[in-house]
């Protein structure tokens, strides 16, 4: 099943994103303040699956201020 390979990928992305950077990190102290830590990191995550999926759909380069407003 790809699809679980797929969201443990940007589980893995998520996490690195908390390391380096710091608008990601700013969103992820703000959810995991509303519920917990898993939930606000699966919330990075579903951030960058779907500004990847934008950037795959319109051709246009990654924007982390419009990723995570």
């Amino acid at each position: 099943n790809g699809n679980k390979y797929l969201s443990w990928a940007f589980m893995e992305a998520a996490n690195f994103a908390l390391r380096f950077c710091p608008e990601a990190k700013r969103f992820y102290d703000r959810k995991k303040n509303q519920t917990n830590r898993i939930v606000a990191l699966k919330s990075v995550a579903h951030k960058l699956a779907r500004a990847c999926y934008y950037i795959l759909r319109d051709q246009q380069p990654f924007d982390v201020k419009r990723c995570f407003v």
